[in-house]
């Protein structure tokens, strides 16, 4: 197994910070569009689809601002943070996503959060 490739994508919802934050840093939101079922445990999280579970910690939190998780069979410092970003001017919000993935498998990567993305404006009423 290489070195995992930090990679950086931004959304832009149209969604207040303080309800996009419940719905990255809460099981019943994260249960709505990033797996099928999460359940929680003090930091440590359990994410389930399609019957398959796997565990993260949550390393870092900022009310309204970012949520930094790592998966507990990575053996590396590789996570996954979720960061809310207000434009100052144009009051916009976007949702800035850093993951971690081998080279050959970022494209792949980018998808999935994109179609979980998709899935996150969808239950936000965000076009």
């Amino acid at each position: 197994m290489g070195d995992k490739i930090k990679f950086e994508i931004e959304f832009v919802i149209q969604s207040s910070p303080q309800m996009l934050y419940q719905y990255i840093s809460t099981p019943s939101g994260l249960s709505e569009w990033f797996a099928d079922n999460v359940n929680s445990r003090g930091e440590k999280f359990s994410f389930i689809w399609d019957g398959s579970e796997e565990t993260a910690k949550m390393l870092k939190r900022k009310s309204d601002e970012f949520v930094r998780f790592a998966w507990e069979e990575n053996e590396d410092d590789s996570y996954f943070e979720m960061r809310i970003i207000v434009d100052e001017i144009t009051k916009d919000v976007s949702l800035f996503i850093t993951d971690f993935a081998e080279e050959d498998e970022v494209d792949e990567a980018k998808m999935l959060w994109e179609n979980q993305i998709a899935d996150l404006k969808h239950v936000l009423g965000s076009t």
